[in-house]
């Protein structure tokens, strides 16, 4: 699967392109917005809206939402190529996910450089994260795949939906954050997961089942292969900040202990939590609520997490999950070589090192 991402990356980023230039001026404007009421600014929206774009997507990512739409794609017997523009809504809208989820965590850094507030501002990133929400939504305006008027209905009240459920994940998310306590439970973790990252997983999956006109059965097996897929990826992005943070993994492009750092309530840190003697709780909860934390103070929090064996625990689940996802492959009856990359795709999630 690593080589599949190598390979579509440079074609998805060049579909990007074509969506939000690296340079805008008043043709692109007026060619995708339409005729201005007055005059267009082409230098700020460059300055509010592709500088900010670009300058995350090119640090990086590995554009796996894109390529699995595209493995799909494939899969269900159509061309890529003719599909492309597609590939990138889930794209897009994860950038913008995580642009505006850096600005309510605080975050400090994203794929190794300063979080995009930091560069560009609050009010600048915000902006551009919320734009990226609804830029996608073009492509369907558009309709380059020539799809029938209810298959476009389709794909608008799936991403509505999805998108719906997704700003329940974060609204958990935030919440969990900003409370004292760890009182949540690993279901409920998991929901907020299934929410915020799955959906997105979804997206991917019930797009190239929609605009390919595949059964309902279909499209609902192909979803529940991504959204597992999603919230294995989730526990592993967790699992590989605690084990970078302990020098055992791959250059993460995060701050050391960032969710620690955060507060945040991961999988890890409820069984942990669960896990330990009452003190020990205690202790991994007081650095969690702390505002800020000395580095010794992080160290110590990532030793407790350890020590409960909630590394060993996380990964289990994910694994257990990525298993739950090949059973939904082999509902899809998929040619050989498309099964396969599904399935690697589930190991590359909880197995991979950035």
């Amino acid at each position: 699967m690593r080589e599949t991402l190598v390979e579509w990356r440079p074609v998805v980023d060049g579909a990007i392109a074509d969506l939000v230039p690296r340079e805008i001026d008043t043709e692109y404007l007026e060619s995708f917005f339409g005729e201005p009421t007055y005059a267009y600014d082409p230098d700020a929206l460059q300055r509010a809206l592709s500088d900010p774009l670009w300058d995350l997507l090119d640090r990086g990512g590995k554009r796996w939402r894109a390529v699995l739409f595209l493995v799909f794609i494939e899969g269900f017997g159509e061309d890529p190529m003719a599909y492309l523009p597609y590939a990138c809504i889930p794209e897009i809208l994860h950038n913008g996910t995580i642009i505006v989820d850096d600005v309510e965590d605080g975050a400090t850094k994203r794929r190794g450089e300063p979080a995009l507030h930091h560069i560009y501002g609050r009010d600048v990133a915000l902006n551009a994260g919320n734009a990226l929400y609804f830029l996608p939504l073009k492509i369907l305006t558009e309709d380059p795949g020539n799809l029938p008027a209810e298959q476009r209905l389709a794909a608008y009240e799936m991403l509505m939906d999805e998108l719906n459920r997704t700003h329940l994940g974060q609204g958990m998310d935030i919440c969990w954050h900003n409370e004292r306590e760890v009182r949540i439970t690993p279901a409920e973790y998991l929901e907020m997961c299934a929410c915020k990252t799955g959906c997105l997983g979804r997206i991917v999956a019930r797009l190239a089942a929609i605009i390919t006109d595949q059964p309902e059965r279909v499209e609902r097996a192909a979803a529940t292969y991504a959204e597992l897929t999603a919230v294995a990826f989730q526990i592993g992005d967790d699992i590989l900040d605690v084990e970078n943070s302990l020098g055992r993994a791959g250059e993460f492009g995060k701050e050391f202990g960032n969710d620690v750092r955060e507060g945040k309530k991961t999988l890890l840190v409820i069984h942990a939590i669960e896990e330990s003697p009452p003190e020990t709780a205690t202790r991994l909860q007081e650095i969690l609520e702390a505002e800020t934390n000395t580095d010794d103070e992080i160290a110590e929090a990532l030793s407790i997490i350890e020590g409960a064996g909630s590394i060993e625990y996380a990964r289990e689940h994910a694994l257990e999950l990525a298993a739950d996802a090949r059973t939904a492959v082999d509902e899809l009856a998929l040619d050989t070589e498309t099964t396969e990359r599904l399935y690697t795709f589930t190991e590359f999630v909880v197995d991979r090192d950035v």
